[in-house]
């Protein structure tokens, strides 16, 4: 049995490298709960959330205080039962963000030990359906940037292989995005997709306007039109316009996801496996997607969601978003616009600890048997 005998918390804080806006927020900076898992053998596995700019010290209050003394003690490989225990710890607080990432930050962790003491990536343990997945790329289309250097970035990222830009729209007149994207695709031509996100910034019957505009630039799809909670909306901008709806990473639960697809409110869901609460949960979204003929496409991440798309039949983009090079420069590895998981036993992700003991915001945590 691999018995649970130590768990490590910290906390580092990643400012962005470039500025981030969309239509609602902007992104000032990263929280990075990271919790570091040991067995009675010595082995060790490794798992994180994030925020985008509050919200950590209350993570790591809820890790601190609730879910790690549950975890002392315990078989790391018996995770279904561990990440069960853990919710109905939390039961008066879930379903909601900050439980959910301080669940992700200890499932990824037993994940990680997992597929160290298995030998096996991530990739390979979770299901091993492909060894390399599509690129898109967001970090330069945020909405605070001019259309000249949206179609710049776009272009460059097609010289090196990507297949698709996201542009962030909910400019306050429909035809400044209108320009926006309609500058792009001329650009880039026909083959090169475009994916739009709104943010969850219109009402319906600004999205249906919007959505029209979509379609005239013949975009992949229309990410966060509406209010995350709404899903009756969703289903009525969804029926009645040919660009895909996406949603997800505003959602926190497999139930969730589970209305929007009996009600046919989307064609793409954007599961984050901290915000679902980890990779327990964003298989099973991913696996109940597939049955229902829905792509899943997650959000943010990359450097973890590469194993996991990799992992299933029906994700068919990677989200290209820098987020752990201050703390693992290893990078991840993509070969002309495909990025590829790692082969290395784990999560494939190579921490720096010396760098993430430097950047920490607080005193590690530390709670042994």
């Amino acid at each position: 049995m691999a018995r649970i005998e130590k768990v490590e918390i910290f906390m580092v804080d990643l400012k962005p490298k470039v500025r981030r806006t969309d239509a609602i927020q902007s992104f000032e900076s990263q929280e990075t709960p990271i919790v570091r898992i040991t067995d009675a053998d010595g082995a060790t596995g490794t798992g994180y959330s994030y925020t985008i700019g509050t919200g950590g010290p209350s993570v790591i209050a809820l890790l601190e205080r609730t879910l790690v003394p549950l975890l002392i003690g315990r078989d790391a490989d018996r995770i279904q039962e561990i990440w069960h225990a853990m919710l109905f710890r939390t039961h008066a607080t879930a379903v909601g963000a900050i439980t959910s990432l301080a669940m992700a930050a200890v499932d990824t962790a037993l994940w990680d030990l997992r597929c160290r003491r298995a030998t096996l990536p991530l990739w390979k343990m979770a299901g091993g359906a492909r060894r390399s997945v599509p690129l898109y790329t967001t970090e330069g289309g945020w909405l605070h940037i001019e259309t000249a250097e949206l179609v710049e970035d776009a272009l460059a990222a097609q010289a090196n292989g990507f297949r698709g830009s996201k542009v962030k729209i909910g400019k306050p007149h429909l035809a400044e995005d209108r320009a926006r994207l309609l500058a792009m695709r001329e650009a880039l031509g026909p083959g090169y997709e475009i994916m739009t996100d709104a943010n969850q910034a219109f009402t319906l019957a600004e999205a249906r306007r919007r959505a029209q505009v979509l379609e005239e630039a013949g975009v992949a799809w229309f990410e966060e039109p509406l209010p995350a909670d709404d899903v009756d909306a969703h289903r009525h901008l969804a029926a009645g316009t040919s660009v895909p709806v996406a949603v997800g990473e505003s959602l926190y639960s497999l139930s969730q996801f589970k209305e929007y697809l009996q009600a046919g409110a989307c064609s793409v869901v954007q599961a984050d496996v901290a915000r679902v609460g980890g990779i327990t949960p964003w298989l099973k979204i991913a696996h109940l997607a597939e049955a229902h003929n829905v792509a899943i496409c997650p959000h943010f991440l990359m450097e973890l969601h590469v194993s996991l798309v990799c992992a299933v039949e029906n994700a068919p983009w990677l989200e290209y978003i820098p987020q752990l090079d201050l703390i693992a420069p290893e990078g991840m590895r993509i070969e002309n616009g495909q990025a590829l998981p790692s082969d290395a036993p784990g999560l494939g992700i190579a921490w720096d600890w010396d760098e993430i003991l430097a950047r920490g915001v607080m005193t590690p945590i530390a709670l042994a048997a």
